[in-house]
């Protein structure tokens, strides 16, 4: 494998072998298999940590279908930011066991930097290391250990508790997150926002991916959530912009774009019948098409004959999206231009059909969902 988060094995099944115990400067390694109380917290990404992966330099390579390149400079983070992002990350611990501990290692500190860094340009990203759910225990059936979903819940949930009493602030909120990391987001908007209107007026949106928000079909809110829609435009707030990308239509067993089955039931929701998946096309809000603007981290999307000498390589013009609704499935289709000579890698179902192309659900989008965030941002009125 060659993509960056193929390697990471964001929610697969794939054996990468032993990922270093690695801790990041700043970060705790005191809780190696914490309580999970508030007092146990350990964050992997927050403000003015040091070595914190969430403020990694957002310098990018733009390279064309020609291949031909232009170089973005890095910016500083947004730390006089009035806006907080609080972000889930993906299943990516391989230890073996069935939840995880909380000892920061690399592959969370490579999962941030790749889904969750370059909002750091628009937010103060806080992200919670948490019991998840290891690659070994959903290897069994993402439905099939219901006690370790809920160790998993319940620890970032403490975190998410954590941060609300100690470091809010009143502040206004992007939730960003991924896979397991969706699901556990679905589980904390419905718990703590859904019904808490006080709450809720903190919530600029919910970027919400591979994890199967659910709607009555045909609607825009009533499925995982009764007051929180999905979002209409890029101006809008309080809302939930949710997809899953797919080349082809998912089949009958995939994971992802079917309601009632595979990453649903990490978030307890088990309905099919008059329900579909929601999807939130992140360029048009509409199903209309649209460009996508994929980044990557450069180290491992290399382009052939391109010098790339920045952290981050993005493919303006690569593909284009657009949400499909067929046979029971509801995804956001990507479809590579296919411009002849074009030399810039394209992505794969790298796990099969079932999975599509969850593995680079976050960053064939990146672009766009950072660009989202700002304009959400400018019209939030709290």
């Amino acid at each position: 494998m060659t993509r960056f988060s193929a390697r990471m094995a964001l929610c697969s099944l794939v054996v990468l072998g032993a990922l270093g115990a690695v801790v990041a400067p700043g970060a705790s390694a005191a809780a190696a298999g914490g309580s999970g109380s508030p007092s146990d917290t350990v964050w992997l990404c927050q403000p003015g940590q040091a070595g914190d992966p969430c403020t990694y330099s957002p310098a990018s390579t733009t390279v064309t279908s020609d291949g031909s390149t232009s170089v973005t400079p890095s910016s500083a983070a947004a730390a006089s930011s009035k806006f907080d992002c609080f972000y889930a990350y993906g299943t990516v611990s391989m230890q073996n066991r069935e939840n995880s501990n909380l000892k920061v290692q690399k592959a969370e500190i490579d999962t941030a930097v790749a889904e969750a860094s370059r909002f750091s340009q628009v937010c103060r990203v806080w992200a919670p290391m948490y019991r998840q759910r290891t690659v070994a225990s959903l290897a069994k059936g993402l439905g099939g250990d219901p006690t370790a979903d809920e160790v998993a819940y319940q620890s970032f949930l403490s975190g998410w508790k954590d941060y609300l009493a100690h470091d809010n602030d009143g502040r206004p909120i992007v939730f960003i997150g991924h896979s397991q990391g969706a699901a556990m987001l679905i589980r904390l908007l419905r718990s703590q926002f859904d019904s808490n209107a006080r709450l809720r007026k903190l919530l600029v949106s919910a970027i919400i991916l591979g994890g199967n928000v659910q709607v009555p079909t045909g609607k825009t809110v009533g499925g995982s959530f009764t007051h929180i829609p999905t979002c209409a435009s890029p101006q809008a707030t309080g809302c939930v912009i949710a997809y899953s990308t797919f080349g082809a239509m998912p089949p009958s067993t995939s994971n992802f774009g079917r309601p009632g089955q595979g990453v649903s039931l990490q978030s307890d929701q088990t309905a099919s019948a008059g329900q579909q998946v929601a999807c939130v096309n992140p360029v048009t809000f509409s199903s209309a098409s649209g460009p996508l603007l994929p980044y990557f981290p450069s180290v491992t999307s290399p382009v052939p004959g391109v010098n790339v000498g920045t952290p981050w390589v993005d493919f303006p013009g690569l593909y284009t999206a657009r949400c499909l609704s067929r046979g029971g499935a509801t995804w956001l289709q990507v479809t590579p231009t296919a411009v002849p000579a074009d030399p810039r890698p394209l992505v794969a179902a790298t796990l099969g059909p079932d999975w599509g192309y969850h593995l680079d659900d976050v960053n064939l989008a990146l672009g766009n969902l950072v660009s989202d965030v700002a304009q959400e941002e400018a019209a939030y009125k709290g």
